[in-house]
């Protein structure tokens, strides 16, 4: 057999070798360091490519779906193929529920600027994952396991201030609690609390308070309590103290006083059960105001004592203010002045003593509208003005501005006195006063009257008037003192001019700039002083008067009589 001869085999360098074992020496070629940095560069990148194209894959049409549809649409379609009919339902009529809100309060409305909850990704994964699970749940006859998927939305939804979707699911949790029968109706007892929260939100307050009602009687003899170890029934009995004081608030409101009581007596009553003695005091309080407020001070004063001795007890400064503040308000509509004052008097001590400047203001003026009203307008005064004072401490205009208005009041009143009888009177010297007044509008009615200008002279109970015009009455007869006046004693008549001479007892009386009026031989001088001496008794007619301005002269020796008088009087002489 013939031998074939051996194939030609190419050698990189292009020289045919016909011996493959016969070996070939190649010439070396030598890489740079840069050369060998590109090789490693582009192997690298290669193995990048080729990493990322195994890690890609073909998208399914579920997960195309879910970027190229609305989220809205998505959740639906995942309730639905996983066999949640009831979530999708409710998911629906919520989304539906939720436009027709944004329709129904226009498009300036706060809701309107917000998105839809078709359009709010994050709210729609909760109301899936949640009502999805209570489905379940109650497919399963769990009805805990729903009533804790519902809480936990509407919770959810009130921590983001979803009011209507956080009280839509309260209401689930409350229909829910009922079928629970395994707890002791505990589960029961918070729907209902809940639920009287919402209702109270509203304003919707004898709900509220069934509610509440419905809490307390789940509760009592139960020894539940929250993550802060308080107890539930203590809790429930506060809850039945505010909602009964909001319904007699809005009972006094409407003037049904009888209703109010009868809901305060009962919040009064929780507040003690409950065992706060804060809120007992605060309702002890109420209840005063309300008895007084219906006409019933005794026992508004019972009440307010009780509420006195509980803010001792505490401690309660500002609280004993009102307590003694409402007591005098009682103690006044009883007409017991006085000891309603001493009451105010001790608030303002309180309040001075602990620098409560709005508790003194308050005092102070209500203080001063009681003497304002009982006509002691100096004191009014006095009492304003320290409420004034006060005021401006505090930076408040409305304040300061009621304050002084209260004052001026009161210095209105107390300057009516002497105008009213300045202007009654209506002699020269009044009159210049009342001019006097009316130009420089400061006080000058406390001026001392000039010496004789107005004097009262009685004598032996008569009284007589020695001013522009005066009556004189001697023995029942009355003499008119005027520009020219009559004098009649015992049916004499003396004409009495610019100046007119009286002779009693043979003695001359000069009765023109200075006159003398000598009875008994007792001289007495009627001039910038009058004096008038009768039977050695001396009364001064004169400049003051500690009553109003006016000098009444008494006699007050009953022993001496007018008629012994007229027997050392001769005849007059004109």
């Amino acid at each position: 057999m013939a031998t074939l001869p051996s194939m030609l085999m190419q050698s990189p360098s292009g020289l045919a070798c016909l011996d493959p074992q016969k070996s070939t020496t190649f010439p070396v070629i030598r890489q740079s360091q840069k050369d060998k940095f590109r090789i490693h560069l582009i192997s690298d990148k290669d193995v990048k490519e080729h990493q990322l194209q195994m890690s890609i894959k073909e998208l399914s049409t579920d997960e195309t779906a879910v970027y190229r549809n609305p989220h809205k649409q998505t959740v639906c379609v995942a309730l639905l193929r996983e066999g949640y009919h009831k979530a999708f339902t409710e998911l629906f009529t919520l989304i539906e529920k939720s436009n027709a809100l944004r329709e129904a309060t226009g498009s300036r409305s706060a809701i309107w600027q917000q998105p839809s909850l078709g359009e709010q990704p994050d709210k729609l994964d909760q109301l899936q994952h949640f009502l999805a699970r209570a489905e379940a749940a109650q497919r399963a006859g769990h009805y805990e396991e729903v009533y804790v998927s519902q809480l936990a939305l509407a919770q959810y939804f009130k921590m983001l201030g979803d009011g209507w979707l956080s009280d839509h699911f309260f209401e689930y949790c409350f229909d829910t609690a009922k079928l629970i029968k395994v707890d002791g109706g505990r589960k029961e007892a918070e729907a209902n609390v809940n639920l009287g929260k919402v209702r109270e939100e509203h304003g919707q307050l004898e709900e509220a308070a069934e509610h509440y009602e419905a809490f307390y009687r789940l509760t009592l003899g139960r020894k539940w309590t929250d993550e802060t170890g308080r107890t539930q029934n203590s809790l429930a009995c506060e809850h039945l103290w505010r909602i009964y004081t909001l319904l007699a608030d809005k009972m006094l409101e409407n003037k049904e006083h009888q209703q109010a009581i009868k809901s305060l007596i009962k919040a009064f009553q929780m507040a003690k059960e409950g065992g706060d003695k804060k809120m007992e005091g605060a309702s002890a309080y109420r209840l005063g105001l309300a008895y007084l407020s219906a006409g019933l001070p005794e026992k508004a004063i019972l009440t307010l004592n009780t509420y006195m001795k509980i803010v001792e007890e505490l401690n309660d400064i500002v609280g004993l203010g009102q307590a003694y503040e409402a007591i005098a308000k009682t103690l006044q509509s009883q007409g017991k002045i006085f000891e309603g004052i001493q009451y105010l008097e001790k608030f303002i001590e309180i309040a001075q003593n602990n620098n409560l400047r709005e508790s003194l203001i308050e005092a102070c003026t209500y203080l001063g509208e009681i003497f304002n009203i009982t006509g002691n307008y100096e004191k009014a005064c006095e009492y304003f003005l320290q409420a004034y004072e006060a005021a401006i401490t505090l930076t408040d205009p409305a304040l300061v501005e009621e304050a002084q208005v209260h004052y001026g009041i009161a210095k209105a009143h107390a300057m009516m006195v002497p105008v009213c009888s300045h202007t009654e009177a209506a002699d020269k010297a009044s009159i210049k006063r009342l001019v006097a007044w009316k130009e420089i509008r400061s006080d000058v009615f406390s001026d001392p009257f000039p010496a004789g200008t107005e004097a009262d002279l009685v004598i032996k109970g008569q009284e007589s008037q020695l001013a522009t015009e005066a009556d004189l009455v001697i023995n029942g007869q009355e003499s008119q003192l005027d520009t020219e006046a009559d004098l009649v004693i015992n049916g004499q008549e003396l004409q009495l001019g610019t100046e007119a001479d009286l002779v009693i007892n043979g003695q001359e009386s000069q009765l023109g700039t200075e006159a003398d009026l000598v009875i008994n031989g007792e001289e007495s001088q009627l001039g910038t002083e009058t004096d008038l001496v009768i039977n050695e008794e001396k009364s001064q007619l004169g400049t003051t008067e500690p009553h109003s301005g006016e000098a009444d002269i008494l006699h007050e020796d009953e022993n001496t009589t007018v008629e012994e008088a007229q027997e050392d009087i001769p005849d007059a002489k004109a």
